[in-house]
């Protein structure tokens, strides 16, 4: 189990703003790296914590309680947990400050009854009354009535037919595991198990949630409602064909499925990091071994749970559960920070941090390992990394081409092969369309979203500008020497190009939401040498600036990816988000300009006592409209990287 002693300590909740007058430029940059070096692990890495909605943590609970293993006193701080979490409708939303989600909030209310909170108390009472205005626990998304199903709260009728069988369709099939996306082929191998065989939760108490809808599940003939589309209807139809000829299917062909799905996800366990290394995976997994009949002391069943309580932050009066880690982004991005801010002078301390974690990095590299992009991909050599600590079986180009640029950065020729693996492998795994997925090549079969399994419009992992703005921002750096590279730099360009919106931001998909894409591709054209004064580059310009605050700061919410008219925008500014922005101004050439000195200035007033920054809300999505994080490092690190290139471009001295 993580414990806040094994994680890096929050420093959010013990934070307070300097009082004016604000730390000069040079003391500001000293203060945040000797915070940020204070963090560095004795190993080498930075980590910090991944936090999500309170979807995850009551997961946790549902989890403890399917499988009958009840840790009271872990339960009752997770539960605080999601007493702090409620907003005061009573509902659980996706993001701080965002609308209340109708499936979290029954998760959180399910967990914290099946936890012991009356059906009484205030907080149970306002969700309750929440959920039940909003069409009650029948209008819940796909996920949540799996887990209603399996707790027998609704009939299996209720929830998409996905038989073990799908795992002998052949790849030429419309659907096939290969055709969607890594974190949907984990979560779904081990639950086409769990699902075809009707697993039922142990639910040793016997808690149930009847409650919480309007017509009695077994009357209910509207779970599938959302369905609106044409191909959906038609998807729909087809699934309810294939419930009605379940019974025919052979006994023989579900026990080869069975043992199909069996091997795939055993075969990927990953050890202590866990199946995918996402929490979701990792709980069907270990749901499913155990309905397999692995028994308890089985190691594999032992590791298994062992990886699912590593993501576990538990602190003295309260708990949460991560939905994975990110040593390997946190260390790439705060390697570059600290590359940053040293350019211009050498600190044997920050050298010696640097190159502790340049080794670990080095040291994490994925060369001949089994990997599922290789089904795209079968001949090309590996030299990825993941993104958690193991991931062997899905590495990404957003990480590789982060920790591939710290290594060149590095000057240091120990790192030339690695460097050398990573421009070939992130080469390879371009998409058709000349842009990059994260993890896999040509994964965008976008009518599988279509299915009503994929509710959470979720199941694949197309080429995303943010992505194709880092892989030639590393390609860049190599092509002088690999000239071969040339080709798949301009036809990536000529892909951001297409991407740009018609107000000249870039859509960010793993980062919250234009002010980080377009930080991402501007970096990327900064680095292919594309002259500043490109038209794409000047609308950028003209759009970032539009954008900043009165106070000199930048803010946008998740709301952006709900609503295209708020692009860039937000109630209150972010050192995250201006310091993307002034990143980004300073690639395009502006450092110069009012609204960079502007934005500095923001970022000196709100700098903590500290040394670090403190910004409230969530800053990426893990699936756009439907489920996000707030990565706890990225007002650590950001507003140090824009503080120190601001002073290698314009010296000490701010106005």
């Amino acid at each position: 189990m993580l414990i806040e002693t094994i994680f890096h300590p929050d420093q959010d909740a013990s934070s307070t703003s300097l009082s004016y007058p604000r730390l000069s430029l040079n003391d500001a940059i000293t203060c945040a790296k000797a915070r940020l070096l204070e963090l560095q692990n004795e190993e080498g890495y930075w980590v910090f914590e991944l936090e999500a909605d309170c979807t995850i943590p009551s997961e946790y609970i549902l989890m403890m309680h399917f499988m009958g293993e009840i840790d009271a006193r872990l339960q009752a701080k997770i539960v605080q947990y999601l007493h702090e979490q409620q907003d005061r409708d009573g509902s659980y939303p996706l993001y701080k400050g965002g609308p209340g989600d109708l499936s979290c909030t029954i998760k959180a209310y399910y967990a914290m009854k099946l936890a012991g909170d009356s059906i009484q108390a205030q907080h149970m009472v306002k969700a309750r009354r929440w959920i039940l205005a909003r069409g009650g626990g029948a209008k819940a998304n796909v996920f949540t009535r799996i887990m209603m199903a399996m707790f027998e709260q609704i009939p299996w009728r209720g929830v998409p037919f996905i038989p073990v069988e799908i795992m002998l369709l052949p790849k030429w099939f419309p659907f096939h595991i290969d055709k969607v996306s890594y974190w949907s082929r984990t979560v779904m191998v081990p639950l086409f198990i769990l699902c075809t065989y009707k697993v039922k939760a142990r639910n040793p108490n016997n808690v149930g949630i009847s409650e919480l809808f309007i017509t009695q599940p077994e009357s209910e003939k509207n779970y599938f409602a959302h369905v609106k589309t044409p191909l959906g209807k038609s998807i729909l139809a087809a699934d309810r064909m294939g419930r009605l000829m379940e019974p025919l299917i052979p006994g023989f062909v579900r026990r080869k499925a069975t043992i199909k799905a069996r091997d795939w996800f055993l075969s990927r366990l990953n050890g202590y990091d866990g199946l995918g290394a996402i929490f979701t995976s990792m709980v069907n997994a270990y749901e499913a071994m155990d309905y397999l009949g692995i028994p308890a002391d089985d190691e594999r069943r032992r590791i298994a749970r062992e990886a699912i309580d590593r993501l576990l932050v538990v602190k003295p009066d309260k708990a949460y559960c991560q939905p994975c880690v990110s040593p390997v982004w946190d260390t790439g991005l705060a390697t570059l920070v600290l590359q940053e801010v040293d350019r211009r002078e050498r600190d044997p301390i920050a050298e010696q941090s640097l190159t502790k974690a340049l080794n670990w990095l080095a040291g994490r590299q994925l060369s001949n390992e089994p990997g599922d992009w290789r089904v795209q991909r079968p001949n090309l050599p590996g030299g990825g990394w993941a993104f958690q600590f193991g991931n062997s079986h899905y590495p990404d180009v957003d990480d590789t081409a982060v920790v591939a640029l710290a290594m060149i950065e590095s000057g240091d020729r120990e790192f030339a092969e690695n460097i050398e693996r990573a421009g070939v492998w992130i080469a390879g795994m371009q998409s058709a369309n000349g842009g990059y997925g994260a993890f896999d090549a040509d994964n965008t079969h976008s009518y599988l979203n279509h299915i009503p399994f994929a509710d959470h419009g979720a199941l694949l992992d197309p080429p995303t500008a943010d992505v194709s703005g880092r892989c030639v921002m590393f390609l860049s750096k190599l092509v002088d020497r690999q000239p071969e590279y040339r080709a798949v730099i301009d036809t990536c360009i000529t892909y951001l190009r297409n991407q740009q919106e018609a107000d000249g931001s870039w859509f960010g998909r793993w980062g919250t939401n234009y002010i980080y894409g377009t930080w991402s591709v501007l970096t990327g054209f900064e680095s292919a040498g594309i002259s500043k004064h490109d038209s794409h580059i000047r609308k950028a310009v003209v759009w970032l600036k539009s954008k900043q605050r009165a106070d000199g700061g930048w803010g946008e919410d998740n709301d952006s990816y709900h609503d295209v008219g708020v692009r860039g925008e937000s109630e209150t500014g972010s050192a995250f988000h201006t310091a993307l922005a002034l990143l980004a101004l300073m690639s395009a050439g502006e450092a110069g300009c009012p609204e960079v000195k502007s934005g500095i200035n923001y970022l000196l007033k709100n700098q903590q006592d500290d040394g670090f920054w403190k910004d409230d809300g969530f800053n990426a999505p893990g699936f756009p409209k439907f489920f996000y994080l707030k990565y706890h490092g990225y007002d650590k690190y950001f507003p140090l990287w824009a503080l120190g290139r601001y002073r290698n471009e314009c010296g000490d001295f701010i106005s």
